[in-house]
């Protein structure tokens, strides 16, 4: 789709910072929304290009977070220049919103828009916003901080809030906008589209498919050992090594692999609310989306 790409701007990422990147055969962009699966991807991918589970540096050093404005962009162009293997970069702005490079393949995760909220709710009560201030240089947040909305009160509102999805992407409406433009782009060779629940019900398949569209070939006897190193429990406790805070704006690593488990937003909610957010995503994204994305009859 021709045009100049969408700037998407929030206060510590710019997807401006990808204008003028140097693409190379073979990159591939995971294109998530936050809490969609995006760490999951980066290690299923660092998996099948080094082909094994000692990778050579923390994840976050292999493939690192483009748009975002705490790590200057001269330092992450200069790391990913000098990486010799596949390079695979993450990104939370949607495909509009960046180049795309007939050269690069290009994965977008999907995750019920109920779940991610609610993952988004526990990631952000894990957030030292003094130090994220400090890095984007905002200024430092004042006096004690507020009492938190309770999860379900703050589902709630997540659903009935009216924002511009250009402006909120982690909204209901950036969430829909940013499935939706990857939807109409899915018949492209170097676009795929992945569900979490697939991720969960079937890694190993959804490994080797991937594997498949990437051209990448992994010797049979390392699969096992491949696939049982992306899964939720083994990453946890490497937390260390795969949690995406280079600059320490975590309370606590171990914090971000909560749980993973889906169907905990519908859980939550009551039935006018649940009403309300069938209503609004019925007018946000087209039909066959929603059957894919929600899975549930």
């Amino acid at each position: 789709m021709p045009g100049t790409p969408i700037r998407y701007r929030s206060s510590d990422e710019d997807s401006a910072r990808w204008r003028g990147f140097p693409f190379r055969d073979g990159d591939i962009v995971i294109s998530t929304r936050s809490k969609n699966g995006t760490t999951w991807m980066q290690m299923i991918c660092a998996l099948l290009v080094f082909g094994t589970p000692d990778l050579p540096a923390p994840l976050p050093e292999l493939s690192p977070w483009l748009d975002w404005l705490v790590e200057p962009r001269d330092e992450v162009y200069a790391r990913l220049a000098a990486q010799p293997h596949r390079r695979f970069v993450k990104t939370h702005t949607p495909l509009d919103g960046i180049p795309l490079d007939d050269r690069a393949h290009y994965v977008v995760v999907a995750r019920h828009p109920l779940d991610m909220a609610v993952s988004l709710w526990h990631q952000s009560g894990n957030l030292d916003r003094e130090r994220l201030a400090e890095l984007t240089g905002q200024p430092a947040p004042q006096g004690p901080p507020a009492p938190r909305t309770p999860l379900v009160e703050a589902l709630g509102r997540w659903v009935d809030r009216e924002v511009d999805p250009r402006e909120e992407m982690d909204s209901l409406q950036g969430v829909m906008w940013h499935l939706g433009d990857a939807w109409a782009r899915r018949d492209r060779p170097n676009v795929t589209l992945v569900h979490y629940d697939d991720l969960v019900g079937d890694l190993d398949g959804q490994m080797r498919a991937l594997a498949g569209r990437f051209g990448i070939e992994v010797p049979a006897q390392r699969w096992p050992e491949l696939v049982e190193a992306a899964t939720f429990d083994r990453m946890r406790q490497r937390a260390d090594r795969l949690v995406p805070d280079p600059a320490g704006v975590l309370e606590d690593r171990s914090a971000f692999f909560r749980r993973g488990r889906s169907g905990q937003g519908r859980e939550l909610l009551d039935a006018a609310t649940l009403a309300r957010y069938r209503a609004r995503t019925a007018a946000l994204a087209p039909r066959d989306l929603l059957a894919w994305l929600h899975r549930d009859g």
